[in-house]
């Protein structure tokens, strides 16, 4: 794997199905997946949870300039707990991290493009993704729903957002609400179980999307 990966994640998040008798958090997770990817390649996101607000942005802009600059694609850990409702989506590291992998970043003379994204969704306590990932939520035509309503507000901004958007036809389906076909996202979302099937697949996914970067309504800061 010659691409350089960031990972953002809710490092302490507890919420995700256990994968030994020793506690489980989503950092974890993370390990397990520079297991399966090269060490080498992988920078991982703020390490605590603590909340932004005493920050100054050119302070964060710092942080993860040095973090984000090299890497040509981001990975998002979604899991059940990472938004602390308790806390402003911005002063929480995941939307920033997010964002900034959107945007276009400067070092010196050198400027590098926005990151492809890719949300890797974890099972809950209970090993279930239906909270956020819901299959076969219409049993005619098969399709799945994603609960966007669950994620930080620029990942929903940056879902379902091609520009010129193809639908499958479905009587079926909900009144009022459409199927999207093809890649309808620039974030796009896989089940950690599939990922760890067919990691390439994947990845490759992202950054054939965000070779096509212009196809998409992008939201870059937040909304």
């Amino acid at each position: 794997m010659g691409q350089k990966i960031f990972v953002t994640y809710k490092y302490a998040d507890e919420l995700v199905q256990p994968l030994s008798i020793d506690k489980t958090t989503v950092r974890t997770y993370v390990d397990k997946l520079q297991e399966i990817l090269s060490k080498d390649h992988v920078n991982k996101g703020e390490k605590d949870d603590a909340d932004l607000s005493a920050f100054k942005d050119d302070t964060i802009q710092t942080k993860l300039g040095e973090k984000i600059f090299d890497s040509s694609l981001t990975i998002i850990m979604v899991s059940k707990g990472m938004i602390n409702p308790n806390i402003p989506e911005d002063d929480q590291w995941m939307p920033w991290e997010i964002s900034y992998s959107l945007r276009e970043k400067r070092r010196g003379e050198r400027t590098s493009r926005p990151n492809g994204l890719l949300a890797i969704v974890l099972p809950d306590e209970t090993g279930f993704y239906d909270y956020y990932i819901v299959e076969k939520s219409c049993s005619h035509c098969n399709s799945r729903t994603l609960r966007t309503d669950k994620l930080f507000k620029i990942m929903k901004a940056n879902m379902f957002n091609i520009k010129k958007p193809t639908y499958t036809d479905c009587t079926n389906h909900a009144a009022g609400s459409k199927v999207y076909s093809g890649s309808h996202s620039y974030i796009h979302s896989v089940k950690w179980s599939d990922f760890c099937i067919n990691p390439g697949h994947y990845l490759n996914l992202a950054l054939s999307i965000k070779d096509k970067i212009d196809n998409y309504e992008i939201r870059k800061h937040f909304p």
